[in-house]
């Protein structure tokens, strides 16, 4: 995944006019992406040649591609990966289709590396129908990433360009990519989220129509590093660590299409912004592994985070205005290890034994919200929210305490947006209250305690 983002580079492409929806002058999300941050917690499933062959790197043997024989996860089972995301509080999952070798987890018509020719159900396997059977199942919104930036198999790396610079190559190639998304797009039902990884090369560049054929097969999935003019687009936060930026504003001044020219910049967003375009944070479960963390190795149970990390990268995410996307390894096995399932878990736990019970909430229009304890209680969280259907309104605000000596100021910040969490020094407090010091029209909040 590093290997894409850490090469990739992406040009911001400033256009007059919006497709965006507009109330009192205040950009507003689409419906997909009310619904994409309201699931705030995914999971990231990869599984490729590498995990049976760990010596191959895409990059440096650019002649060299295992054989489809050495892919054979023999008790593959993708209600398990599901059960593991789902025990992680994980409300959708998107699985690697396709990584970087070109390898593809389905029985593609546009090439012969794909699960057809391997031993894994004597060839007459589908990961991609499992994986979204299994979402089905336990009510997890599937998704599946479909980058096109980089595949070794064409001899292709970022931004989606055949090595050779041959014209003829490319055209064969950009027609393999087009097949290909046209199937994962037309045979598996509506997809919660499609990810772009290292973005989209745009016809100009040397790319397909890559709008024309998402609008026309799954107009109402949420795109990661989609292409420009997409109006459910969602955008990168800048790093695989599980981190947003602060402030982190779901509007943005552009929306962006990657060319491999020019670094994108204002990873914090715009609240001035023309776009609604928030930010997800991927990261690997797995802290500097295999292949940054994204892919199975044996041996290396000691790099699982640790649930403290993890509850540190869900507030620098979820409570940063982002949604958190957990990258889960699949061992040779075709299953999710043990120990990170039973990580997994506990994060899962551990989020809702934090957040379950609120100590007291409230809601409501105005600069304005107090909540008053009965006893003094010990807060260690506070959670505000903005009812983001009606944008983001919210520029500055400050949370005071009440303590014995009256109300003294806690905490400060700018972005809310549809979730922002404040970490508190516990302490016993008779109340908190939030105030708004600047806005865009009336706020409409929500405030709770934990």
């Amino acid at each position: 995944m590093n290997i894409i983002k850490s090469t990739f580079f992406f040009l911001i492409v400033f256009i007059s006019g919006s497709s965006c929806k507009r109330e009192n002058n205040l950009v507003l999300p689409t419906q997909s992406q009310i619904e994409w941050a309201d699931a705030e917690v995914g999971a990231l499933f990869h599984l490729d040649v590498q995990v049976f062959e760990p010596d191959y790197e895409w990059r440096k043997t650019r002649n060299y591609q295992p054989d489809p024989s050495v892919f054979n996860p023999e008790k593959l089972d993708t209600d398990q990966w599901i059960r593991s995301a789902k025990a992680a509080g994980a409300t959708y999952a998107v699985l690697v289709a396709k990584h970087c070798s070109g390898f593809s987890l389905w029985p593609t018509k546009a090439h012969e590396y794909s699960v057809k020719n391997s031993p894994w159900k004597n060839g007459q396997g589908d990961i991609v129908k499992d994986f979204i059977a299994s979402c089905k199942k336990y009510d997890v919104k599937p998704g599946l990433y479909a980058s096109a930036s980089a595949n070794a198999y064409f001899h292709v790396d970022n931004p989606g360009l055949v090595l050779s610079g041959d014209p003829e190559e490319q055209k064969r190639y950009n027609e393999v990519v087009k097949t290909q998304l046209t199937e994962l797009w037309s045979q598996y039902g509506e997809l919660f989220e499609i990810w772009f990884d290292g973005g989209v090369l745009p016809p100009e560049k040397g790319g397909i129509d890559m709008l024309s054929l998402l609008e026309k097969y799954q107009p109402d999935a949420i795109a990661f590093q989609g292409p420009f003019g997409y109006e459910n687009n969602i955008r990168w936060v800048g790093n695989e660590d599980g981190v947003a930026p602060y402030p982190c504003w779901a509007t943005a001044d552009s929306t962006t299409t990657a060319t491999g020219m020019v670094q994108i910049k204002g990873l914090n967003g715009d609240p001035a912004g023309k776009y609604w375009c928030p930010g997800e944070a991927d990261f690997p479960l797995r802290r500097h592994a295999f292949q940054g963390g994204w892919f199975w190795q044996e041996g290396e149970e000691r790099t699982i985070r640790s649930v403290d990390d993890l509850m540190e990268r869900y507030v620098q995410t979820v409570g940063r205005n982002t949604n958190m996307l957990l990258g889960i390894v699949i061992d040779d096995r075709g299953l999710v290890p043990e120990a990170d399932f039973e990580r997994l878990q506990k994060f899962g736990e551990t989020i809702d034994q934090k957040f379950s019970k609120s100590l007291g909430s409230i809601s409501g229009e105005g600069n304005e919200l107090t909540i008053t304890f009965n006893r003094p209680q010990e807060v260690n969280h506070v959670v505000i929210k903005e009812d983001i259907p009606k944008g983001e309104r919210v520029r500055e605000y400050v949370i005071y305490g009440k303590t014995n000596k009256g109300w003294e100021l806690l905490s400060n910040g700018q972005s809310i947006g549809h979730k922002r969490i404040e970490v508190l020094t516990p302490q016993a407090l008779l109340g908190i209250r939030l105030k708004v010091t600047a806005s865009v029209g009336v706020p409409k909040l929500s405030l709770n305690c934990f």
